[in-house]
């Protein structure tokens, strides 16, 4: 098992901002943050890819709606807006999807 311990880049909390490169140093800050996270998702769709056996099973609509479910959840609880959570995160899926399908073609041999 891992655990992922990430290195967010100093910044003021947004209520301590009085300007606007103080807020887009924030911004910065979290954007690298994020994309390193997206790095590590990406290699679980390496993974998943290497591990399917099977092409078809790379979209699942289940499996997608019980993401966005626990991903509101979370939002709710974070205090996330859930009109930005939701459609974040079902771009980030239908472009994982693509990256698994490009992945398993890759892995498997296919064309």
């Amino acid at each position: 098992m891992i655990k992922t311990t990430l290195t967010v880049d100093e910044r003021l909390a947004p209520a301590d901002c009085q300007t606007m490169p103080d807020v887009r140093q924030g911004v910065d800050a979290l954007d690298r943050a994020l994309v390193a996270l997206l790095t590590e998702r990406q290699g679980y769709m390496d993974a998943a890819a290497r591990i399917k056996a099977d092409r078809s099973k790379v979209f699942d609509r289940a499996r997608i709606e019980d993401v966005v479910d626990k991903v509101k959840a979370a939002a709710r609880e974070a205090g996330l807006s859930e009109a930005i959570a939701e459609p974040v995160w079902r771009t980030l899926i239908d472009r994982c999807i693509a990256y698994e399908y490009d992945s398993w073609d890759r892995t498997k041999g296919e064309a």
